[in-house]
């Protein structure tokens, strides 16, 4: 299993902390985000290897700081510099895989996201279904809910469909970003990009990929901390310093 990070954004709502420096990066409970995804995931002992998706302004901060960590880490620059012209995080996926001719189960994940439990609880619920699968939790907010992908799904877990960015959301099973992908479903990727899968959002390719194979979601255990702008910034690093306390 390869564990590919999409890290090509600009965050540009997090300005003037990310005019020069890559989100991912940015430090929280005394280390950088990434540093505490990458060391969970490696903990599981299920991952091969990891992959950074960056675009062209961010790839060697990405480079330098890869290069410092014992993992394996590669890490691939999109070419893209600036957010009026990047890729989308579903063509960015494909570019990786093209780049690297990566053939392989794919564990991914957005670069920018904290947890309060273990991936390692997800791999493992990806190796026991034996599908792609996706996270969801609850999220009572149908303000909140139409501005991410909103699960349908059966007593078992599969989903029954997925929209992104609901008008009308028709469940409160929000799905964050982390997703594995079987490697037969991630050779689908080129047609759900040539059929027109929306490219920007993650789970714009869930929402096509459970149409098409059986793709499980599992409830998260525990609580992820969203980096949006400025403010909550501030208020994750307090609340995440707090718990590891």
């Amino acid at each position: 299993m390869r564990c590919l990070i999409l890290a090509a954004g600009y965050a540009t709502r997090l300005r003037p902390l990310t005019d020069n420096f890559p989100k991912p990066l940015l430090e929280v409970g005394g280390k950088p985000i990434l540093d505490w995804l990458v060391e969970d995931i490696a903990s599981t002992g299920k991952v091969d290897g990891f992959v950074v998706i960056s675009n062209h302004r961010f790839a060697p901060i990405f480079e330098e700081w890869a290069a410092a960590r014992p993992e394996e880490i590669t890490v691939v620059d999109d070419g893209t510099s600036t957010n009026e012209t990047r890729l989308g995080a579903v063509k960015d996926i494909q570019f990786a895989i093209d780049a690297l001719s990566i053939d392989d189960d794919l564990l991914i994940v957005a670069g920018d996201n904290l947890l309060d439990f273990s991936l390692g609880t997800f791999v493992e619920y990806c190796l026991e279904k034996g599908t792609s699968c996706v996270m969801r939790y609850y999220e009572p907010s149908a303000a909140i809910l139409r501005k991410g992908g909103v699960l349908e799904i059966d007593d078992n877990g599969l989903i029954l469909g997925m929209v992104e960015k609901p008008a009308e959301p028709k469940s409160h099973w929000a799905c964050p970003p982390f997703y594995f992908y079987k490697r037969d479903d991630a050779g689908l990727i080129p047609e759900a990009i040539a059929s027109g899968c929306g490219t920007d959002a993650p789970g714009s390719l869930v929402a096509w990929l459970s149409s098409k194979v059986p793709v499980h979601a599992m409830e998260m255990p525990g609580k992820r901390f969203d980096i949006g702008d400025i403010q909550s910034y501030e208020a994750v690093k307090a609340e995440f310093d707090s718990i590891r306390k």
